[in-house]
């Protein structure tokens, strides 16, 4: 099977590339240089020069502040893109995962995990623009596309959560930490392997919407204790703070937990637990130098 991923220079898509080819696949890895999946010759083309079975788009606007201002050009990658990629698809007889977020959600209207089949509301111009590209596949590619929605990704590759609080152990006695917003710690790596094990079920019954989160729910706040704590450093160096402290202009949500249904639908176990994955992953991660702290 011969797979073809967009965004392949991103902390997700480097992952994905990696797990497929550790697999032995066939992987062309697209970065935003060699593909700009908003002009519809390029992508023409890359699928005609590659032929892939299935593709990945891992392509995204993810600045999620400055859609707010920006939301036409967010929409323009997050929601038209993922269309020409999927009328792509369809002409060439490819399959197509495409990865959204759990911001199609409001995150103030629940307190238990959100299904797949729960009916979006977004709150920010990040949330919409990537609903409007989740629409976009599955009306262009029915039954052959899947939506795997995902959230709180930290990993090797670029900047993220986890490796800001290793690199801000070291500079700072004690470090706050929002407490009031809750959300599952994920881990890219296991992103990747859920999608490589969805992409060979696609299209046989398998298709909509899947969420690939590792199970259980923390809080910012939790998941830098445990953090510190992994490391060797002490936990009460941590201080909860609020999201009221750290006003930013795109509303975060309060609850964006997602639940897991749909794997065991099509034969797949349930994620793992958010910490046994950090576990694993944070030996890779603290390989890399520290991110310099952001003013």
């Amino acid at each position: 099977m011969s797979w073809l991923v967009t965004g392949a220079g991103g902390m997700l898509g480097r992952d994905v590339v990696a797990e497929l080819t550790r697999r032995g696949e066939r992987v062309a890895g697209l970065d935003r240089a060699a593909l700009d999946i908003t002009r519809a010759d390029a992508v023409e083309r890359a699928l005609a020069e590659h032929r892939p079975a299935l593709v990945v788009n891992c392509a995204a606007y993810t600045a999620v502040d400055d859609a707010e201002t920006d939301e036409e050009r967010a929409t323009g990658i997050n929601g038209d893109g993922p269309r020409l990629l999927a009328r792509a698809c369809a002409a060439h007889g490819a399959r197509l995962i495409h990865v959204s977020t759990d911001y199609v959600f409001p995150g103030d209207d629940r307190t238990t995990p959100y299904p797949e089949d729960h009916p979006p509301a977004p709150r920010t111009a990040y949330g919409r623009s990537k609903l409007a590209g989740e629409r976009a596949v599955l009306e262009e590619l029915p039954g052959a596309s899947a939506v795997v929605r995902t959230a709180w990704l930290y990993g090797v590759h670029g900047a993220n959560f986890v490796r800001t609080m290793i690199g801000l152990e070291a500079r700072r006695p004690t470090v706050d930490v929002v407490d009031d917003q809750r959300g599952q710690p994920t881990w890219s790596a296991d992103v990747a392997e859920r999608i490589a094990d969805l992409g060979p079920r696609l299209g046989d019954g398998a298709h909509g919407v899947f969420h690939a989160t590792d199970a259980g729910e923390a809080t910012w706040y939790d998941l830098a204790r445990e953090v510190f704590r992994l490391i060797g450093a002490d936990p009460e160096r941590v201080r909860p703070t609020t999201t009221a402290a750290f006003p930013r202009p795109a509303p975060r949500p309060a609850y964006s937990a997602l639940a897991h249904g749909r794997w065991q639908e099509i034969g797949l176990p349930a994620p793992r637990d958010w910490r046994a994955a950090l576990h694993e992953a944070l030996p890779g991660i603290r390989k890399e130098s520290p991110l310099r702290e952001t003013p």
